[in-house]
């Protein structure tokens, strides 16, 4: 049996689907028991580190673990930190340690590659096996869950696997994702067309869940980091072109120097957005594909296609 938390979001009911499809058993957790998730489902309601996870462990052997307190644009906590350390690492712990004393052979754990850090040099790329280095409240959440992680599987002998995904897309994205995809669909102009020097990294769904199955039961697995992405980086301009072809839409890009919308950024203290929209985040998958020989099964157009067609 494979325990899914978080199996009504956006990663966890595509997995549920897909396990669904290759004939696995599946205990999907969700929130509320109306939410939507496939085969047997259980309702935790808001996990915390005081969930007795109880008789939803019983016959369980791995545990994919998604639920999250994820990274908000718009925070307003007056304590971020706090609240993604209750969420993202107090309830991981509680979850494994239940876990392990119930006897589950393997813990898979969706982090964050924002536990390598924000931003990358051009052809610096991070690697899985790099010093952490969390800059947000989100990935310290995720960088010491990881940590407590791996000591649990020191002392109780749980194997555990770490996943650090980028930007994840496809069928049914929300955020700025979906907001990009309606900017290009009402033909809104757009002052990113010179920023073609910077590469950034991000995965399809499909190859996510792929890869998410694949360290469900591979031996070389056990007790490994890895990082994922699709196998092409596109600059800021290219990803806008190839999701317009996506979308069937022409693309309406007029070029601002980089500088003066570095500029415009400072002035208006959204240096942050500039980082996104204009600097690199480079994910090197070598560690990935040759110690689980593991291929992206999607290109980057074909994931496009489906985020376009699941927004349509």
């Amino acid at each position: 049996m494979i325990l899914v938390t978080g199996a009504s979001g956006f990663v966890g009911h595509a997995l549920c689907s897909s396990l669904q499809d290759l004939g696995c058993k599946v205990r999907a957790v969700v929130r509320n028991i109306d939410q939507k998730a496939n085969q047997d489902r259980v309702a935790i309601g808001d996990i915390s580190s005081e969930t007795d996870w109880g008789r939803t462990l019983e016959d369980v052997h791995q545990i994919v673990h998604l639920a999250a307190r994820v990274h908000v644009m718009n925070e307003k906590s007056a304590d971020p930190l706090a609240e993604f350390l209750l969420m993202n690492v107090a309830a991981t712990i509680n979850l494994a340690r239940q876990a392990a004393s119930a006897g589950v052979k393997r813990f898979i754990f969706l982090s964050s590659i924002k536990v390598n850090g924000e931003f990358t040099e051009m052809g610096k790329a991070f690697t899985a096996d790099a010093a952490p280095a969390p800059d947000d409240p989100y990935g310290i959440s995720k960088y010491e869950a990881e940590k407590a992680l791996t000591q649990i599987a020191r002392e109780t002998g749980m194997e555990v696997v770490i996943i650090r995904p980028p930007l994840v897309y496809g069928p049914g994205v929300k955020a700025n994702f979906e907001s990009m995809m309606q900017w290009l669909k009402r033909g809104i102009p757009l002052p990113l067309g010179a920023i073609t020097d910077n590469r950034r990294s991000m995965v399809a769904l499909g190859n996510l869940v792929d890869l998410i199955i694949v360290c469900i039961n591979h031996p070389a697995a056990a007790n490994q980091t890895f990082l994922v992405s699709d196998e092409e980086s596109l600059s800021t301009a290219s990803l806008l072109r190839r999701t317009s072809v996506a979308l069937g839409v022409k693309v309406r890009l007029f070029p601002i120097p980089p500088i003066l919308l570095k500029y415009a950024a400072k002035l208006l203290r959204r240096e942050s957005i500039y980082q996104r929209l204009c600097g690199s985040l480079q994910i090197d998958i070598t560690k990935t594909q040759k110690l689980l020989g593991w291929k992206p099964p999607l290109s980057v157009d074909e994931g496009l296609r489906l985020a376009a067609k699941g927004d349509a």
